[in-house]
């Protein structure tokens, strides 16, 4: 399926009461299936829609403000508000046509620079009944500033690390372990629903398997 230009991936029940929306980079559509696997397996659940897009730019699509390169030449852009845009008008718009009616929880989840836009979005709207921000990206220019200046509006928001990430060569990366230390403390001092987990490993490791822990998570009563 395509929607406005992007390539849409679903696995699962396309009318479950769990909807879980994910970011995806290209070449990245096999990693749908894997999550999705790995999630019933830990989940034992059948009563699950996941739902990714493909996104036109990783390094603009994701992002809520422009920022230098930190690392290669490439800076970022501020397309995370398109990208929201694009959720809310077109994608589950299009999932809601093939609900007939039945009732859905919407859950924003995502990987690195997606990890960072899951978490933006729980700021900016109620939408998402939970986030999933798995290895995400706090390490970005200005995020710690705006996360202290506002509440999120997610009921529930999972966070996780490899154990690893904050020993990155590049400055800027290896602050994300300072950054997704005081990420988890201003979401328990807020009250909100949270959690941080500590994966073995560096920001590469067994991607798949962290998405699937993040999202069954938010599933838990």
């Amino acid at each position: 399926m395509t929607i406005d230009g992007r390539e849409i991936f679903i696995c699962g029940n396309e009318k479950a009461e769990n909807v879980f929306v994910q970011p995806l980079d290209a070449g990245d559509r096999n990693v749908i299936e894997a999550e999705f696997t790995s999630l019933k397996q830990i989940t034992n659940c059948e009563d699950i829609l996941l739902t990714a897009f493909q996104v036109k730019s990783w390094n603009d699509d994701l992002t809520p403000w422009a920022a230098p390169p930190v690392f290669g030449r490439n800076p970022f852009g501020c397309g995370a508000g398109e990208t929201l845009e694009f959720i809310r008008n077109g994608l589950i718009p299009a999932v809601e046509q093939g609900r007939a009616g039945a009732s859905a929880r919407y859950y924003i989840a995502g990987y690195s620079l997606a990890g960072l836009f899951a978490l933006w979005c729980a700021y900016e709207t109620e939408l998402f009944t939970g986030a999933a921000a798995v290895s995400p990206s706090v390490w970005y220019p200005g995020w710690t500033e705006y996360a202290e200046e506002r509440k999120t509006k997610a009921r529930k928001v999972y966070l996780s690390l490899g154990d690893t990430e904050e020993n990155a060569r590049n400055p800027v990366m290896a602050s994300v372990g300072k950054a997704i230390r005081r990420q988890y403390e201003m979401l328990a001092g807020d009250n909100v629903e949270t959690v941080l987990e500590w994966n073995p490993g560096n920001h590469f490791k067994d991607a798949e398997i962290r998405m699937a822990k993040g999202m069954s998570w938010l599933l838990d009563k």
